[in-house]
């Protein structure tokens, strides 16, 4: 028999259950925290303190690298708790702050002693930052502010100039430290969020050809330093130097192939344990994990980055404001450039550019940037509700 009250599809219990669970999402927004990116994330961290640990258990001592990563991991934990403990939105007043003072830093690191060249640490008592990693998400939060100001409108050319200036600065001290892999992934990152951000097509089209301009003018000009040519000949042609400049790129790929399906098995690497690799635990640790895992090892690996990836894509596109958006925009892009360039160089099939495999490779700039940028994201996605809804 059918209750003759008014409106009595409004009290039905499961839209009541409905109702009362968005509203306590909104208030307690940890309860929405994404558990698969957050478990990918944490995932591949202590994939790369074990990894790392395997590829320098030979080294004397045997467990500094491994205590420092354990260290910066702990530390990083804290700093992605900072980047999901706040609403999001209060970091937009400080963009500018933030920016300027990233800025500086990039000044600042040039005046320090070059290591193997290149002038990209700041040489602490306990711990050496390095400015370019903190310029990545500088240039995120400062150019998801502007483009949120604009409401994801940058048709005009003023605004896309200023846009493009934002990036370009950073990338200007970081190209003179030199640093040409940190240089192209700001590039990379401004130019994912310009797309997204509502450049349009012909802005996209001669910022392509001027980029085009800018490269061959480095190259004519003689810009780059000799090494950086020198690696993009070994790109272009592998066999060239096996010897001395395409040493490090044939033992890489000697290490993965040699892995196989299953691999020599953790902490036996022969190709790892007697240093053939060079710069094993940071820029090729894939090649560790090729010749020790195998090929599942590395499917393993790279389905935890298709899972972060993933989940992280989908916040950027369920983020409840233009802010939210190109903050996961900037990030996604971010990762992405970076796992692409750092597997494709150890692989042969991108140039070797020193970049970083993220969460993986050791070091605590790296670390704590990568999961502030996951609190970040874990942020976006527990306040995706519209506010007053």
């Amino acid at each position: 028999m059918m209750s003759s009250r008014p409106g009595n599809a409004e009290f039905s219990p499961g839209l009541v259950r409905r109702s009362a669970s968005k509203e306590l999402l909104k208030r307690f927004p940890m309860r929405n925290v994404d558990k698969l990116l957050l478990f990918a994330a944490l995932a591949l961290g202590v994939f790369g303190i074990i990894m790392i640990f395997s590829a320098t258990r030979a080294d004397t001592p045997s467990t500094f690298y491994l205590k420092r990563q354990l260290l910066f991991f702990v530390l990083a934990l804290l700093f992605m708790a900072l980047g999901a403990g706040f609403d999001y939105h209060k970091t937009m007043p400080y963009a500018k702050i933030i920016y300027g003072v990233t800025v500086f830093l990039l000044m600042v690191v040039l005046l320090f002693p070059a290591r193997g060249g290149a002038h990209r640490w700041i040489s602490l008592p306990f711990f050496d930052p390095q400015p370019s990693e903190i310029a990545k998400l500088a240039v995120i939060i400062m150019l998801a502010t502007f483009i949120a100001d604009r409401r994801m409108e940058l048709s005009s050319i003023k605004d896309f100039a200023q846009a493009l200036g934002i990036a370009l600065v950073p990338m200007f001290f970081i190209f003179l430290e030199p640093d040409l892999g940190m240089t192209l992934s700001i590039f990379i990152i401004a130019v994912g969020m310009l797309v997204v951000g509502g450049a349009t097509l012909r802005q996209m089209a001669v910022l392509g050809a001027g980029s085009l301009v800018a490269v061959l003018a480095a190259l004519q000009l003689h810009v780059l330093k000799s090494y950086q040519l020198t690696r993009l000949m070994v790109f272009l042609k592998p066999d060239m130097d096996p010897l001395q400049s395409g040493y490090n790129l044939l033992q890489s790929k000697i290490a993965i192939g040699s892995g196989q399906l299953l691999g020599k098995g953790l902490f036996q690497g022969t190709q790892t344990n007697l240093k053939f690799i060079p710069e094993h635990h940071t820029d090729f640790i894939f090649s560790v994990i090729g010749e020790e895992l195998g090929f599942l090892g590395a499917v393993v690996l790279l389905a935890l980055f298709a899972v972060l990836l993933w989940r992280a894509f989908k916040i950027a596109i369920t983020a409840r404001d233009p802010f939210g958006t190109m903050l996961a925009v900037g990030i996604v892009v971010m990762f992405f450039f970076q796992i692409v360039v750092n597997v494709g160089m150890t692989m042969g099939i991108m140039p070797i550019t020193g970049i970083p495999l993220p969460f993986v490779s050791y070091g605590g700039s790296s670390l704590l940037v990568n999961f502030f940028c996951i609190g970040l994201l874990l942020n976006i996605g527990m306040r995706r509700f519209p506010k007053g809804t």
